[in-house]
């Protein structure tokens, strides 16, 4: 079976369409931002993208780091007035598995999800977690906080009473482990809390920092997925089925307009220079503010870090006014974040009172403010908005009021102070690797890739179309020029053949006109025949050719090859 010959010139004709659709296509998508929509789709929270994965289940190493003072001249402190010693010991190191869990969408732009979490210790990068530690009792110092409000023979009855069933539960500083101190250890005022608060604002019926913090929280959050725009994409919509922060009355200290710390509104998108994130132990929503941008890991990010203004005093900052305790507001460096500690006397600062006012130091000897070791910041990447390392910073400190009606275990001897109990880290120092190579590719590899492709369509397709031209182009004035050339050489051959003919060379085959009776192989002879006479002739006697001949004639007819023939052979076959 003949298979149909594949026509040069619908060869052409298909690679110049293809040229002009390439040429065009690379026009389109150079004023596309056609990289962005593939970003933005795998970027977006739906139950199959790539960020989805890495947001459900992040997989990446999460530590938090526990660091705790622990105060060597508690006697010296209490009987003598020295000031307190405190030798900072750690870290305590827990790796934190976390996914999230009950996880609905809505058709709002949102979705709803619990996290789930487990903090388990790292020995290899700790401290020995059963290493005896002498720290505030928090649980006591609490409750004679408050001694002002009630008569003090009542309070001393209740901590005597405390002294005799507990007697180390009674003293204004205990010894407890680090693992006690984090998770847990029993206390009789805590347990007594417990059974008395009322319901849903109750305590745990153990004393530990970060007790909280194991197991599915009951904390309901609510983010927006992106899909009705980046501008609120990560942010946090509702907490428990609200709007705003519970704790606070006040904005702007209730706003929740913040981050749970996987992603942020890409800069790229939002121009901002600011971002939240809020932590629920926080207490608040913390403002991170672009600095300049750095790169991790060979990707471009934005370091952000808290502004000045985050823990400024009230008297300069009027916004931070709202978080004041029944109008007390504390120093430069101070948050009250009592309302989330069931109303304990708990305050956040900075780590080692780092850019707090110079007054918070002064009562302690160890303390050393580092901005490299205390500072919190976050590297953000600007293009999508995901941190690839971050780490935030926070110091636990126990607000102690004077109770100078308590003599009970020198209690009343302990000063008015803002006293610390444990600063700690908590952050991912980088994300996995899967999740690094998505990001630079998207980051770092498409902003010069994609211009890449659309600049070389372009170019291909005109070059391809130029040199498609130019060889039409040629193809189309030389062979016109060749067709002239050899009609001016068919007439010159004819006026010229007498004269050659009638000269004192002798041809060996003399000229006859052609018909069409004359056999091929018959012009083939006389055709080679004339050539070697023109041969003989251009080397012999060239100056035969009159000076009558016009330019073009004579050359024709020094220049002659078998065309002429050929050409009366395709006549007489046709």
């Amino acid at each position: 079976m003949k298979t149909r010959a594949f026509s040069p010139r619908a060869g052409r004709l298909a690679v110049i369409m293809f040229s002009i659709c390439t040429v065009v296509l690379g026009v389109i998508l150079s004023f596309v931002p056609w990289l962005d929509y593939i970003i933005f789709r795998e970027l977006k929270l739906w139950n199959g993208s790539i960020s989805y994965s890495y947001w459900q289940k992040p997989g990446v190493m999460r530590l938090t780091k526990v660091y705790i003072f622990n105060v060597t001249n508690s006697q010296a402190f209490l009987e003598t007035g020295e000031k307190p010693k405190l030798v900072e010991v750690g870290p305590f190191v827990y790796r934190e598995d976390m996914e999230k869990v009950n996880i609905k969408f809505h058709d709002n732009d949102t979705l709803t999800y619990q996290h789930n979490k487990i903090l388990r210790f790292v020995p290899e990068m700790s401290v020995d977690k059963k290493l005896k530690l002498v720290v505030p009792n928090i649980p006591l110092l609490t409750v004679t906080s408050f001694s002002h409000n009630m008569a003090p023979w009542l309070f001393n009855l209740f901590v005597s009473g405390l002294a005799l069933t507990y007697k180390d539960r009674a003293k204004p500083f205990v010894d407890v482990t680090a693992e006690e101190l984090v998770f847990g250890y029993n206390d009789p005022l805590v347990k007594l809390a417990h059974y008395f608060y009322p319901k849903g604002k109750r305590p745990n019926t153990q004393m530990g920092l970060l007790l909280a913090r194991n197991g599915t929280l009951e904390e309901v959050s609510t983010i927006y997925t992106g899909h009705q725009g980046m501008e609120r994409f990560g942010y946090l919509d509702k907490v428990n089925g609200l709007d705003h922060i519970p704790h606070w009355k006040d904005k702007p200290c209730n706003n929740l307009r913040a981050s749970e710390g996987s992603f942020f509104p890409p800069r790229y998108v939002t121009k901002e220079d600011l971002v939240n994130v809020y932590d629920k132990d926080l207490c608040r929503i913390m403002p991170l503010k672009y600095r300049k941008d750095v790169y991790k890991d060979g990707i471009q990010t934005g370091l952000y870090t808290p502004p000045s203004s985050t823990f400024e005093c009230a008297a300069v900052n009027p916004d931070n006014k709202c978080y004041c305790d029944a109008g007390d507001c504390p120093p430069r460096g101070l948050q009250n974040i009592s309302p989330c500690q069931y109303n304990a006397p708990v305050y956040l600062s900075y780590p080692h009172f780092y850019d707090a006012d110079p007054s918070l130091l002064e009562p302690f000897e160890g303390l050393k403010p580092d901005k490299q070791k205390h500072e919190t910041y976050f590297m953000i990447q600007p293009r999508i908005g995901v941190p690839l390392e971050g780490f935030v910073r926070v110091q636990l400190n126990m607000k102690v009021d004077r109770a100078p009606g308590i003599t009970v275990n020198n209690i009343d001897k302990f000063p008015d102070m803002i006293f610390p109990v444990m600063w700690l880290e908590e952050g991912i120092p980088e994300v996995t690797t899967p999740i690094w190579r998505w990001i630079y590719l998207a980051t770092t590899v498409g902003p010069v890739a994609g211009p890449a492709l659309t600049y070389s369509m372009i170019a291909g397709g005109l070059l391809t179309l130029a040199v498609i031209f130019i060889r039409a182009y040629k193809r189309f004035v030389l062979g016109q020029n060749s067709l002239e050339i050899i009609d001016v050489s068919r007439d010159t051959f004819r006026r010229g053949s007498t004269i050659i003919l009638s000269s004192s060379i002798l041809l060996p085959t003399s000229y006859r006109p052609l018909n069409k009776t004359t056999s091929c192989n018959e012009l083939v002879y006389v055709g080679t025949q004339v050539s070697r006479s023109f041969e003989n002739l251009r080397k012999k006697r060239s100056d035969f050719v009159k000076a009558t001949f016009s330019e073009i004639e004579r050359e024709s007819l020094l220049n002659s090859n078998n065309t002429f023939i050929m050409s009366e052979n395709s006549k007489i076959n046709s």
